[in-house]
């Protein structure tokens, strides 16, 4: 059944209410139409839906995510919370403005993993943010396994008498990735109003937890959608995994069948040198998208999803006649990290 004939008014509706969930988001995020862009490109119609417009502390994915993970530390009397990401964190910097938001302190391990950057790489941007918000934080270098790291200081502040609650990095586990399939359940609702149909959606991948939840979504709400994931760090078959593991454990939660690891798909095409560090395709997406359409991308994540998308469309790998959805994922905080790269970079 095709996308376009779905009738959601006689499908299944995915149950939230057994999970602990607090408000943090503005939603429903709307979907726009890029036509310059499209325009710019000659490909097929381009859409986006503006998941930087969530709201908490300049918005972003993440806080789709931590209205569960939040939900969760409240029910277990948490009176604070830990977590990790590299210094230019998105996931930190709004995991550190729900725990104001909440009254609950914020402890945050910071991994040093992009290499060769200017000392005021650590200061400003997200980490700005991030004390403005009242982190405490402690410094890691590159090639730790971060997860646990960050449940070993959770261990040691319990042991001291705190009650801390551990988010994985990205908020992505089968807690966080309910956001997401919250989000599956909203692009379809959208579309039952419209009347509008999409063949592909396409967005950055990065951490599972994102693209986890919205496959979950659509597979349990049968609506035929495929989620092109633009890999941000991770080799395509490392990436797929992760996926479809973050994916079968949140399927588990929301009681729907299993899912064949061939349905995560994965374009790792676009990581460049590494994680964090811009590619010309990565500033090519940020220039065309900010000039195009007056959308700000951010350098580690959006853009080069969005350079994903641009790639796709130059290959051919759409029909004319499609309509793609790209998911925007915030981050534009994250520039000002950036500036001398970005600037240096406009023809």
């Amino acid at each position: 059944m095709s996308v376009a004939t779905i009738n959601f008014k006689t499908k299944p509706r995915i149950d939230f209410e057994p999970f602990p969930r607090i408000s943090l988001c503005h939603q429903p995020t709307p979907i726009e139409e890029m036509p310059r862009l499209t325009a710019h490109l000659n490909g097929p119609k381009l859409f986006i839906k503006r998941d930087d417009c969530t709201g908490l502390a300049t918005g972003g994915n993440k806080t789709r995510k931590l209205e569960f993970l939040m939900g969760d530390a409240l029910r277990v009397d948490a009176d604070m919370v830990v977590t990790q990401g590299a210094v230019q964190s998105n996931h930190v910097r709004q995991t550190a403005a729900a725990a104001c938001r909440l009254g609950l302190d914020c402890h945050v391990l910071l991994e040093r993993r992009v290499p060769d950057r200017d000392p005021a790489y650590e200061e400003t941007g997200n980490v700005f943010l991030d004390k403005l918000f009242g982190v405490t934080y402690e410094f890691r270098p590159d090639g730790l396994d971060m997860n646990a790291e960050a449940e070993a200081v959770t261990e040691r502040l319990r042991a001291q008498g705190r009650r801390p609650y551990f988010i994985p990095g990205g908020g992505s586990n089968a807690i966080g990735a309910l956001g997401y399939a919250s989000c599956a359940q909203e692009i379809a609702d959208q579309c039952a109003e419209t009347g509008q149909a999409f063949q592909w959606l396409v967005m950055g991948t990065g951490s599972s937890g994102t693209q986890a939840g919205l496959v979950a979504g659509f597979h349990v709400l049968g609506y035929d959608l495929p989620v092109m994931g633009v890999s941000v760090r991770q080799p395509h078959e490392r990436q797929v995994t992760a996926v479809h593991a973050t994916t079968e454990k949140t399927l588990e939660k929301l009681g729907g069948t299993s899912i064949e690891k061939e349905k995560i798909l994965v374009d790792d095409g676009y990581v460049g040198e590494g994680y964090g560090l811009p590619a010309e395709t990565t500033l090519e997406a940020i220039h065309l998208t900010a000039r195009q359409e007056g959308i700000l991308l951010d350098p580690v994540y959006s853009a080069k999803g969005m350079a994903g998308l641009i790639g796709l469309i130059r290959r051919g790998f759409f029909s004319p006649d499609d309509n793609v959805l790209f998911l925007h994922t915030g981050g534009s905080t994250s520039l000002f990290a950036y500036e001398d790269q970005i600037l240096g970079s406009m023809g």
